[in-house]
């Protein structure tokens, strides 16, 4: 085997191992709600779309502000710390990285709807 394909399959068995490690250790850090947990909770919590806006204007959970991933780094203190943080994306796949920037802030009380907003069956409001 040459010294160039052991690099390249080193890397990908790298990268491949930091995504697993990144995946699991976001799940910790937000819990996971089923839509009835989460229709429970998301009134007495502040609910954040975390979709770009053309995702948010094609059709939100009534009551959602949106404020995307791609600005949340910049936009993080217009969410409280010292209240439950329920999140929703399209898929549930962007709920972990927006969890692990809030909890590096001192966010606590972090909430993802279990598989995303496609899952949603309840009150919509699009634009």
């Amino acid at each position: 085997m040459s010294t160039s394909l052991i690099i390249i399959l080193g890397t990908v068995v790298a990268l491949v191992a930091y995504s697993v490690a990144m995946y699991f250790y976001q799940k910790k850090l937000i819990k996971n709600l089923n839509e009835e947990e989460f229709r429970a909770g998301y009134r007495k919590a502040q609910l954040i779309d975390i979709r770009e806006p053309d995702e948010y204007k094609a059709g939100h959970i009534l009551g959602a502000r949106n404020i995307p991933l791609s600005q949340l780094r910049m936009r993080y203190k217009e969410i409280r710390a010292d209240q439950p943080v329920y999140f929703y994306c399209q898929n549930g796949l962007r709920t972990g990285r927006a969890a692990q920037l809030l909890k590096k802030k001192g966010y606590k009380e972090l909430y993802q709807l279990q598989g995303g907003f496609k899952m949603w069956t309840g009150k919509i409001k699009a634009k």
